[in-house]
């Protein structure tokens, strides 16, 4: 599919997402710039679109470019424990700091994402089996290890259900002044396009990025900050959106082939586009009512998931 039929199903998808939700709004009423529901439209409606975009564009290229180092298709954020040790990240700052700030949870959040992030690498590094399906595996497993220290300690300090109900993936809370710390992810974006090449380099191997005398460490290190950076920025302010990072980069790979600066404007426009499809779902399925796009993220997510382990073989070759 060519990148301007994408952006021009996004924009569809976006107008809808504008004027969708319990309070009914038609552009007619925008009309009136002092009315209730104009005031809506700015606080409420135009806020959660640009959360949406954001969010949708950092989370998939975080997992393109996990895929990427990592040189496996089913590993992203969701796969590799990153988001999970986000999430550990930000109960430790809760349980250890008295009256935690907002900015020492960015910090605790970060720190913890990066150093998870670079703990399941170095767990790769020494697994000799690595099967294209065993690897995301074992990242599963890795991620559920650290969620389970997060819900004992979370569990015996009794802030457990309010670390949940705040992680839960949703744009229900977005409005003007909440979703700022999203706008981090676009630098992150540029950086990642600025370093495509040689993530792509990076991709292939230590030996070979050495051997065309690319610093194989420092473009990894780089990587896995980005990614760190995107996915706390995404926890912080929306929760956690279950595969979003592994199945987009997929879907454009297979039309697109591998290489990451010509795969990064389809995986952005591809993850804001599915990301707007998760949220209308769960907007209008049980009006006036809304589903949490976690949950719609993570039934299409799981589905699509299921398919590639199955066909995970051919897509990764």
């Amino acid at each position: 599919m060519k990148l301007w039929m994408i952006i021009i199903i996004g924009v569809v998808l976006s107008f809808i997402s504008l004027f969708i939700g319990a309070i009914d709004i038609k552009p007619s009423d925008l009309l009136n710039w002092e009315s209730d529901k104009t005031q809506i439209f700015l606080i409420s409606r135009v806020p959660r679109l640009i959360a949406i975009i954001l969010a949708g564009a950092g989370m998939s290229i975080a997992g393109l470019i996990m895929q990427s180092l990592s040189q496996n298709k089913f590993v992203s954020p969701t796969t590799a424990g990153t988001l999970d040790a986000a999430k550990l990240g930000i109960m430790i700052s809760m349980l250890f700091l008295t009256n935690v700030t907002y900015t020492q949870q960015v910090i605790f959040s970060f720190a913890f994402a990066l150093v998870g992030t670079l703990v399941f690498m170095q767990i790769l590094d020494r697994i000799k089996f690595k099967d294209v399906i065993f690897i995301p595996l074992i990242g599963i497993m890795y991620g559920n290890i650290l969620s389970s220290i997060t819900v004992f300690f979370g569990y015996e300090a009794d802030i457990l259900q309010n670390l949940s109900s705040w992680l839960m993936g949703s744009f229900t809370l977005i409005i003007a002044g909440r979703y700022e710390l999203l706008y981090v992810s676009v630098p992150a974006i540029i950086l990642a396009y600025l370093y495509a090449n040689k993530f792509t380099v990076a991709g292939m191997g230590e030996d070979f990025a050495k051997n065309v005398g690319l610093s194989y460490k420092f473009v990894l290190n780089i990587g896995l900050t980005l990614v760190a950076i995107i996915s706390t920025s995404v926890v912080l302010t929306v929760g956690v959106i279950p595969f979003l990072g592994l199945i987009v980069p997929n879907i454009v790979s297979i039309y697109m082939g591998d290489n990451i600066r010509k795969t990064i404007p389809h995986t952005m426009a591809v993850g804001v586009v599915f990301l707007l499809i998760c949220d209308i779902i769960g907007r209008i399925i049980i009006q006036p009512f809304e589903i949490p796009v976690n949950v719609t993220v993570a039934v299409i997510g799981s589905a699509i998931f299921l398919i590639m382990l199955f066909r995970g073989r051919a897509y990764a070759k």
